[in-house]
């Protein structure tokens, strides 16, 4: 029994030893699609701050095709539902207001949100979810949306890397954008109380 409690103590404390080394040499890993954040500030003292991951073309098609139309096939779905597309790479891609903003309109708290879409060949759905620490859009749940806006992409030069950024910008408001590929995806985000 004492050599049972020995070999098994031995085996914990390796472990915690092995497993900590292991997290690290993913961390110090070089990503494929690295990691970028970009802000803007509106009005007095609104910041809007998107951190996301960008994975590159590489020749491959991306619109209808690694990014398909609709809900974005996962490993395992939710209740049959496909999820949506992270809307970036690696972990989910997040948006953060520093006050209430208006989004095409409508009222969001101030926050960090998770940032899902839906592509459509004329409409996207942009989803802005109470849960922001997903890896990817694979534990996607609909019941934490707390705003789901409906815009129209626009056609644009190609982008090799999946960016984010503002334009438009208008004092108290701007137009935040996805762009990749050849495909812009544009919401307007104004302050709410200015």
């Amino acid at each position: 029994m004492k050599n049972l409690f020995r070999l098994s103590s031995l085996l914990i404390l390796s472990l915690l030893f092995i497993l900590p080394s292991v997290s690290s040499a993913q961390e110090n890993k070089v990503r494929l699609s690295l990691k970028a954040s970009v802000m803007q500030r509106i009005g007095v003292n609104t910041d809007i701050t998107i951190d996301y991951s960008r994975p590159g073309v590489k020749g491959r098609k991306i619109w209808g095709g690694l990014v398909p139309y609709g809900m974005a096939p996962g490993i395992k779905e939710s209740k049959g539902k496909p999820f949506p597309w992270r809307a970036g790479a690696n972990e989910n891609t997040t948006i953060q207001f520093s006050r209430d903003v208006l989004v095409e309109g409508h009222r969001l708290p101030a926050g960090k949100y998770g940032l899902f879409m839906i592509p459509g060949k004329k409409e996207w759905v942009i989803i802005f979810s109470k849960d922001n620490s997903a890896w990817g859009s694979f534990s996607y749940n609909e019941a934490d949306d707390a705003l789901r806006i409906t815009v129209k992409p626009v056609e644009a030069p190609h982008m090799e890397w999946l960016m984010y950024g503002f334009d438009h910008l208008a004092g108290t408001s701007a137009t935040a954008y996805l762009w990749w590929d050849n495909l812009k995806v544009p919401f307007t985000i104004a302050v709410a109380n200015e």
